[in-house]
């Protein structure tokens, strides 16, 4: 008898999966760049791309209630739109995961070279253990893997958290540096908004990710919405929070030279200190961020393969911890070879390009289903739709052209596997 996926994931698992997956390395470097294009006025592309985000995320909590089996995006647009879209969409959103636990790697040897000076050899053998360590504790089982996911989660969350409310009771107490800090708003204009707006929505996504696993989440016609809606809360508010103190604490100007820019602004608040606070939270950050991706992706590439659509190899399940074990292996030294190779930039906005097809189909898979149940289209849906057009209208030509090569690429996958599928 095939052992089956085991339900270990409860409500408090599922919230740290959705808040692990999205709060990572984004919040660390991605203030810089908005520093750079906008000014102060960078908080209004968190706030934007806040609201884009919280979206999608109401259409995926409504969708995951009305069909919470594993595979997500991928069963969704399967059951609305049929097999093909649905295995296309289910590669896509794997493609974006995979690209995305690829940059963890490289923002980790960022952080830790402020506490140990690297160089490229030891660097190339810090992204293998990195990797290898997080495969080992995916495999050995979801149950730890999503304790290990509760405890990174506390010790990245936590550091940014007691920052946040310490930079934004200073400010209270010295207004004249927020006003200093935060005039004039928009130096540079709000031409670069858009493009600004796509690399933090980078920042926001993350919480598709819950309903992958959904076989292995207890009660998931429950838990898994109300751990989207919980999780996007808190990181919205989290996010904003914690942005509008950089703002007010270090110039813009010196945010958009720095690579660490919550490392500069914590310096600014406790001193040294506060910066090796600060770093020490971006590493686990990154850590937990990774843990969570890989836990959450993989189940994936076990849902295509289980329906026949990808080798059947990966969707054998680790006899003794009830784990997609190759599903794992193979996704996790895939990316370590992306992880070896790429840059963080590139990188992020391929993951976002490639993103948006999910989304946007998960958006129209709602509406189909809605109206199958004799209900009408859901207004949430018309939006989401339209948020992805707007960020692809604000994405470089040559990126999308790459994502769409990538998402093309698992057609002819779909050929095969899906004739061989239909021959049996």
């Amino acid at each position: 008898m095939k052992p089956n996926l085991r339900r270990e994931l409860g409500l408090f698992d599922a919230v740290n999966l959705v808040v692990g997956t999205i709060v990572g390395a984004d919040i660390y470097i991605v203030a810089a760049y908005g520093a750079g294009s906008l000014g102060p006025a960078s908080i209004l592309a968190w706030l934007l791309a806040g609201l884009m985000a919280l979206i999608i995320a109401l259409v995926f909590s409504e969708a995951s209630a009305m069909l919470p089996r594993t595979g997500g995006p991928y069963v969704y647009a399967g059951e609305a739109l049929g097999r093909f879209t649905g295995f296309i969409t289910g590669w896509s959103l794997w493609v974006s995961s995979w690209v995305a636990i690829a940059v963890f790697p490289l923002a980790f040897i960022y952080y830790l070279e402020y506490f140990i000076p690297l160089d490229p050899p030891a660097e190339a053998v810090i992204k293998v253990l990195f990797i290898l360590s997080l495969t080992i504790i995916n495999i050995a089982g979801v149950g730890r893997a999503g304790k290990v996911n509760d405890i990174l989660t506390i010790l990245k969350v936590a550091p940014v958290l007691l920052f946040a409310v310490l930079g934004a009771i200073h400010l209270a107490l010295n207004p004249g540096l927020l006003v200093s800090n935060y005039t004039p708003a928009a130096p540079m204009g709000l031409g670069a908004l858009g493009t600004v707006t796509v690399l933090v929505f980078w920042a926001y996504v993350g919480f598709e990710l819950v309903t992958v696993p959904a076989d292995e989440v207890r009660d998931p016609e429950r838990t898994i919405p109300l751990s989207i809606t919980l999780g996007m809360i808190f990181v919205t508010l989290f996010y904003i929070l914690t942005n509008a103190v950089i703002l007010g604490l270090v110039p813009w100007r010196v945010l958009a030279s720095s690579t660490a820019p919550l490392t500069v602004a914590g310096y600014s608040l406790m001193g040294g200190i506060g910066a090796l606070i600060l770093t020490a939270g971006a590493v686990f950050s990154i850590a937990g961020s990774e843990e969570a991706g890989m836990l959450t992706t993989a189940r994936l590439l076990f849902a295509m393969s289980e329906d026949g659509f990808l080798p059947g190899f990966l969707s054998r399940v680790h006899r003794r911890f009830g784990t997609p074990h190759m599903s794992i292996l193979v996704q996790n030294l895939t990316a370590l070879l992306a992880a070896l190779t790429g840059t963080v930039s590139g990188l992020i906005e391929l993951s976002v390009v490639t993103l948006l097809l999910p989304y946007a189909v998960t958006c129209i898979s709602l509406a189909i289903l809605r109206r199958r149940d004799g209900s009408g289209i859901p207004l949430k849906s018309v939006l989401g739709v339209l948020v992805c057009i707007y960020l692809l209208m604000n994405t470089t030509p040559s990126t999308t052209a790459w994502g769409l090569l990538l998402i093309l690429s698992g057609a002819p996958l779909y050929l095969i596997f899906g004739f061989k599928r239909l021959r049996r």
